[in-house]
């Protein structure tokens, strides 16, 4: 299974949801299970954003090689479940041809309930990284517990 985060230029969210989820990945065993991000207007080749750099070691998870790339109809049809930020990041997978896997993060860890964009801390002082951060784990440890359900039961 591959699991692709989007967001806006792939240098804050979803380099963060993409590092906390390799983690519940590893602790999870999970060897079958690929993670990565992509950005709506992703700069190809951008670092991650010195705020998501930092917030990332404060929980011992390291984003200094990551490089931001661009959503593509590749990148989207590569991709299993693919989990936005926002919906105008939804909108830009359906219109990739992603409409049939693709999620709001809040929607896919909490199915039902209203759904709630992350917000871009793009500008923002550490503690905006800290706050998106905290939502996106909160969020993926979820995400990663429904899976685990789904992983556990028998094919028909």
């Amino acid at each position: 299974m591959k699991i692709l985060f989007v967001c806006t230029g792939n240098t804050c969210r979803s380099p963060l949801a993409e590092v906390i989820a390799r983690r519940e990945v590893i602790e999870r065993g999970w060897l079958d299970v690929e993670v990565e991000s992509a950005g709506t207007s992703a700069w190809e080749g951008s670092p991650a954003s010195d705020g998501s750099l930092l917030v990332g070691l404060e929980h011992g998870l390291n984003l200094g090689s990551h490089a931001a790339r661009l959503l593509t109809n590749e990148v989207v049809a590569d991709a299993d479940l693919v989990l936005t930020m926002s919906h105008a990041h939804l909108e830009r997978v359906e219109a990739l041809g992603g409409e049939d896997k693709v999620w709001l993060v809040s929607e896919y860890a909490h199915p039902g309930e209203p759904s709630r964009p992350i917000a871009d801390p793009i500008g923002g002082d550490l503690d905006d990284y800290r706050k998106t951060f905290a939502q996106l784990n909160g969020y993926i440890r979820t995400i990663f517990d429904r899976l685990a359900v789904s992983r556990s039961r028998p094919a028909l």
